[in-house]
Order: structure tokens, then sequence, then C-alpha cells
């Protein structure tokens, strides 16, 4: 069982053990629109959601995580599309807690130069 608490709602669902939450949405195979996503790739972050309950049985945070969400991580924030479920899995994702990426260096920034 997957539950999304957002903006004073709570939607719910099962999915198929393997799922992917963006992956569903975009298919309109879980409660969409109620999940907030945006390029499926973990480059904009707008998927990030705090893990309520479950994360025990989720993989560690990928590179893409480390990378976007930095000092977030350690208050339970996860990126949805990098994220394949085999457990039931309670999140957040209100407004108020939408994650803005770090902006990306400047071209010709940080160079051997």
């Amino acid at each position: 069982m997957i539950v999304i608490h957002r903006d004073g709602q709570t939607f719910s669902d099962e999915v198929p053990a393997g799922s992917n939450l963006v992956v569903r949405a975009g298919t309109r195979r879980f409660p969409y629109p109620h999940l907030r996503y945006g390029c499926t790739m973990g480059r904009c972050a707008k998927c990030a959601a705090i893990v309520i309950s479950g994360g025990e049985a989720l993989p560690g945070p990928n590179w893409k995580e480390k990378k976007l969400l930095e000092g977030r991580l350690d208050q339970g924030y996860r990126l949805l599309c990098q994220l394949w479920i085999d457990a039931d899995l309670e999140l957040s994702q209100h407004v108020a807690d939408q994650v803005v990426p770090p902006p990306a260096p400047a071209a010709g920034a940080g160079g051997d130069g």
C-alpha cells in the first residue's frame, strides 16, 4: 500500500512490486494528478517527498539524490523518480515542502584553467 499526503488530502493505492511512482503517475496508473513530478530523470527535484514510513525498505540514495537533496536526505526527503518500490510506503509531498535544486555551475566555472 502506498499512501501520499498532500496539502490536506490523503491518497492511497496498491502498486505492484518493483513500481516507480512517477512512471505510474505519468501513465495515470496511480492517484494522478496528486503526485508532483517533473523531468522523471532526477534533475529537477519536483518529485521530492518526505518518507514518513517504509523508508527502511528503500535502497540508499543514489548520486542524483545526494546531489539534488544535499542536507535534506537526513530530513527524510527522497526523489520519487529514483525509487522502485517493493514494500509499503507512506509519503508527504506538500507544496510547502517543495525542494529547489541547487543552481548549476556557471559555464566555464571550475575548469582546469
